[in-house]
Formats: structure tokens, sequence, C-alpha cells
């Protein structure tokens, strides 16, 4: 029942999107409810414990931790971050290894510079050009004041000031892929390190903006895990008075001609609302909640192109070792090739969360493997029946922890198994299309989807979430939250200031 003289927003999802969309909605005035499947806030910015040990399931850096920043201000705004928070002492993006060699991405560019040139002095120009883009990137910082189609000249003026030499990025680096950036490289371990983080198939300067990220001093790593994060957001959202109903699973957004007036949930109850802003997978979001017609061109279009448009997930297993061990590094190793389907991998990270009391436990902490995968991966598991999936994932979590102990002898007798998680415990709990973590992968041969966030033929119904505009994260979920408030502030004749 709504409040009297107050217009209601139904929120669909309690990940990051949901939460800032509540929030600022709040701070606008408007009544809110935000309506979760699960039992706790964060979509896919979460953790969970086994054996008394947490899992940290996302956060490896947070785009936005730098004072200064629009998107800093979105996440102070809402609770994810405050003035005194604590970040993870961490002074490198990754290390790489080949061959009983290895190199560090550092967050000083010039060090890297540096260690790069003494482990492959016949790629000197070519490192020194690859360090002169990342310091580029730095420039390209999200912009998360308003939506881009409320900017006016003096926007576009400034950002073209405080990105003037970004656009040399993009001509070089925005139509290869990592895998063809890789090969200007002579040295066997650059090629590797080049791409390590990403997978290879991305545009090449999706890495050079990520590295610049860190190395700029805006991805730190919030103390206290992903869960808590989205913890202190759901807080915020219920000290503004805000209303989040958990296990209530949305079945369709009803649709009276042009409007949205409410939600309908699987138990056949309604609830009814002045907007609805569903901060789902966009998957779902127009082959259940809404009728497909609705589905923007752009969007029909990735997800009939996957080869253009791929996503990407991981098979992952996490142990728990001593608390000696490579403590905040991540370190990619060359391995045995594990198959899984008809793939093979040959490199596999692995990430130890000793920085972080939370991941820490009796002498104790927490590290974490992962093996991408792909849509074809993504089928293959979906392929196996219910025995089959825990058997493949059991024969998995043997193959990767031999190849662990083969690495770091001094792991050997040592991994204490947490748990292992594969695409499809991603499409289950989060429904993620295609298990992926992210939005569509950001090729040499796609444009990049950037959704407006609204729908030809609904009137009162904003998208947010991070599939709205590739390659997704937690800053595209947040920012599109706060702009689903804005559109409808703007559209009431109101300031967007909020």
């Amino acid at each position: 029942m709504k409040r009297e003289g107050k217009e209601k927003i139904a929120v669909i999802g309690g990940g990051i999107a949901g939460l800032t969309a509540g929030i600022y909605a709040l701070r606008a005035g408007f009544e809110v409810e935000i309506f979760e499947k699960n039992t706790i806030p964060g979509g896919e910015c979460i953790g969970w414990n086994r054996k008394g040990y947490h899992i940290d399931n996302c956060i490896h850096w947070l785009t936005g931790t730098k004072k200064g920043t629009e998107m800093y201000e979105v996440w102070t705004k809402t609770g994810a971050l405050s003035e005194d928070m604590q970040y993870a002492p961490i002074d490198a993006f990754y290390i790489s290894t080949y061959n009983g060699k290895s190199v560090t991405l550092w967050n000083d560019l010039k060090r890297t510079e540096r260690e790069l040139i003494e482990a492959s002095p016949e790629d000197e120009e070519e490192i020194r050009h690859f360090i002169q883009a990342v310091e580029y990137s730095k420039q390209c910082v999200f912009p998360a004041g308003k939506p881009m189609e409320m900017w006016g000249i003096k926007d576009y003026i400034r950002m073209g000031a405080s990105m003037k030499d970004f656009p040399k990025v993009m001509k070089e680096f925005g139509k290869i892929s990592l895998e063809e950036y890789s090969r200007r490289f002579h040295s066997p371990l650059l090629r590797k390190m080049i791409c390590d983080y990403l997978p290879k198939e991305y545009a090449a300067y999706s890495f050079l903006v990520s590295y610049a990220t860190m190395a700029d001093g805006n991805g730190g790593i919030p103390m206290g895990a992903s869960l808590q994060m989205s913890l202190r957001m759901e807080k915020t959202f219920k000290e503004l008075g805000g209303v989040i109903r958990y296990n209530r699973s949305v079945d369709e957004i009803v649709l009276d001609g042009s409007t949205a007036t409410g939600v309908k949930f699987t138990d056949g109850s309604f609830v009814e609302a002045d907007y609805v802003i569903p901060t789902v997978d966009t998957h779902i979001l127009f082959h259940k909640l809404l009728p497909e017609k609705y589905m923007p061109r752009e969007l029909r279009g990735a997800y009939d192109a996957p080869k253009t448009y791929p996503v990407t997930s991981g098979f992952q297993v996490a142990y728990a070792v001593s608390t000696e061990f490579k403590r905040g590094e991540t370190i990619f190793i060359e391995i045995d090739p594990i198959r899984i389907g008809s793939r093979e991998f040959g490199r596999m990270y692995v990430k130890a969360y000793g920085y972080d009391p939370v991941c820490v436990k009796d002498g104790k902490q927490v590290i974490q493997t992962c093996l991408s995968q792909s849509d074809e991966d993504y089928e293959y598991w979906k392929s196996l029946d219910k025995d089959e999936y825990r058997s493949v994932k059991e024969a998995l979590v043997r193959e990767v922890s031999r190849r662990i102990e083969e690495a770091f002898p001094e792991l050997a007798g040592d991994l204490e198994f947490l748990d292992a998680w594969t695409p499809l415990t991603y499409e289950r709990y989060m429904h993620a299309y295609h298990g992926s973590y992210m939005s569509f992968v950001t090729t040499p041969g796609g444009r990049q989807i950037k959704m407006k966030g609204t729908l030809k033929g609904i009137r009162n119904l904003y998208i947010a979430g991070q599939w709205i505009n590739s390659p997704g994260g937690l800053p595209v979920a947040a920012a599109s939250g706060k702009f689903a408030i804005q559109r409808i502030l703007k559209k009431q004749r109101r300031d967007i200031n909020i």
C-alpha cells in the first residue's frame, strides 16, 4: 500500500544497482521497496562461508576509490565507502610467471617499466610504449555525475580536456585484441602477461584502462570483502526508510498499455508502483519479466552474435593455507593443461586473501584459483546431469590441487579444500546469463553496448544494472542505479542533483 503523498518505486533486485537506485530514490523523496529473490543483498557482490572461512566472490579491485572522482561520490553517498575506509595494502596489479621467470605489474609504473625491461631488453621500445599507454589511460575515469544524454556542451568540453591523451589509446588499442597486442612483444613471458588478466578476445584498451585504474590509485580493495560492502549499502538504504523484501522472486512486470502498474510474484501476489526499476540480468528481464518485443535492437544483436559479444565466467576453487603464503598477491602460473569439455587451459591464477582479517582464521588464509570460462564452457556444464556435474567438479578440484602443489611445493599437504563453483553457480544464484559475472566482453569486432535505460513503449520503467553498459562491473551497476532516478527526476522536471 502506497503512503499518502509519496510516489512509490518498485526495484527488482537487491544487488549494487538496486541498492543504489533505492538509496538515491529515497534521497529524492520517493517511497521505495526492493524485491530480492535471495536471502542477502549484493547480487554478485557477495561472499560466503565454508568451514568457518570467508570466500570473497567479487572485488578484485574497485573503480572509484580515489577521492574527488564522481564514482567515489556515488560510493560514499550509498555508504559503500566512507572517508575513513581502510584499503588492502596491495602495491601491484598481478604477477605473471613462465618458465621459471616472473614479472610484476606494480602500481608504480616506473618500477614496472624497469622490471619489464630487465626481463626482456629486446622489448624495451615496446615496453616504454606500453607504459606510456597506461599513463594516458589514467585519464579514462568513469563518468558517474549524470547520464550522458543530460550532458551539455560544458560537460563535453570538460571531458575532452581531462581525457586529452586517451583518444590516442583508443585509436591504437580499441580495434585490436589482447592476443594481437601481445604479439608485439618478443618475450614469451610478456606475451603471457598481456593476456593473463582478461580473456585474450578483449579489446586491448580494456586491459590498459584496468591497469591504469590500479596505478592511479582509483582501484583500491576495501577491507571487509565484498559482502560487507553490500551490507553497508543495505544499512544506508534502511536508515533512509527503504524496505527490502528478501525471498521475493518477481515473476512478471505487469503492464497496462504503456504503463507498468507494478510487479507480480511467483506466489501470485501483486505490488502496485508508480515506477518500476528492474536491475536484473537483461536476459531474464526480456525472457521472463517482460515480453521479448521490448528488448532494444542493440541488445538483441549482442545475444544473437556470441562470437562478437562473448561473456566470461570461471571455474573457481577456494582453499585454506598458511598465512605465510603470498599474502595479497595474485599470481598467474603456467600449468599442465587441464581439460574442461572440449577445451584445454594452460594457465590459471592463484590469489591469496590474507591481507583481510575476514578471510583469515586460526593462522590460515583463503586462497582462490580460477580457470576462465566462456559461452562454450557454459554449454558444456549445462549438458551434464546432476551426477556428472558433481563428478566433473570433484575431478577438476583434484587436478587444480595438483597443479597448485606443483607450482608451489611449499603448499604440498597444506591445501585444505573449501569450495568449488562453476558458471552454473552464477546462473543459479544470480540468474546470470551463461554464468557471466560481467556483461558482454568488449571485443574489437563489437560496438560497446550502451542502453539509455528506458524502453520504447513503456513510459514509467527505467532499467539499471551492469548489462546496460558493457563490459559491466560494479561501477556500471552503481552509476546506472543513480542514473535511473535522475531520469525520473528529469521527466518530472525536478533537480537531478541528489
